[in-house]
């Protein structure tokens, strides 16, 4: 579904992505682990075409990608339900009584059924959350991309947004790319993880084989140690 080869991307002569390699197969989720400001944000803006990139390619067998932004990107002055049927009205034009059923039935899968007409201030960070992964999937999205879906929220909350991600991923049969420095979620919810680290990415494997991998690198990042590859600089 997704096809990676030799990118590479710079900001002002530094690179952060260099010579990049990634195959994302139909249906699975391929989860993205690495250290902050290591580019992972910046791979995904460039899948969902947002930022341009200096080299390489890219080929993704849809034009229909959904995108569930590190911060949420909701619409302040538009309600609960006018953010989550804003995908809708760009695609289309236009809303119906069936796109207001739809956004019924998402909000109902999210937890957010009776929230239709109150603000993003009013909701808590984990409900913002809840609905920005609504509004990323009610187009139906063939290729889904999730930056940092569980960052900031409370261990029970995290893990309640990851099982959302899991069973609404089966409901529309997408294919999904996820960053994240949350490694319990990279776990439970990627088939195949990658390490992004100083604009390099690791082959991945499953949660299973990158768990019991030697590399240095994936070792001192899935456990925090002080000390490696990933620290040697400032040693």
């Amino acid at each position: 579904m997704i096809t990676i080869k030799n990118l590479t991307k710079k900001f002002n002569e530094t690179i952060i992505l260099n010579n990049i390699n990634l195959e994302v197969k139909k249906n699975s989720t391929a989860a993205i682990i690495g250290p902050s400001g290591g580019g992972k944000s910046v791979l995904l803006k460039i899948l969902a075409g947002l930022i341009p990139y200096e080299s390489g390619s890219i080929s993704i067998k849809s034009t229909n990608i959904g995108m569930l932004f590190q911060k949420n990107a909701l619409f302040d002055s538009l309600t609960v339900e006018e953010n989550l049927l804003f995908p809708m009205r760009e695609q289309k034009g236009f809303i119906d009584s069936k796109d207001k059923k739809k956004s019924e039935h998402f909000l109902e899968e999210v937890g957010l059924n009776g929230c239709q007409k109150l603000y993003p201030n009013e909701l808590s960070g984990g409900m913002q959350k809840r609905l920005g992964i609504a509004r990323s999937l009610i187009i139906n999205p063939e290729v889904i991309l999730y930056d940092e879906p569980t960052a900031g929220l409370d261990p029970i909350t995290s893990r309640k947004i990851a099982d959302m991600i899991i069973n609404l991923k089966k409901e529309v049969q997408s294919t999904v790319v996820m960053v994240t420095n949350d490694m319990q979620r990279a776990f439970q919810i990627g088939d195949k993880i990658y390490l992004l680290a100083n604009g390099d990415l690791k082959k991945g494997g499953t949660p299973e084989q990158v768990q019991a991998s030697q590399d240095p690198a994936l070792k001192q990042f899935i456990y925090g140690l002080q000390h490696g590859p990933l620290t040697q600089e400032q040693v």
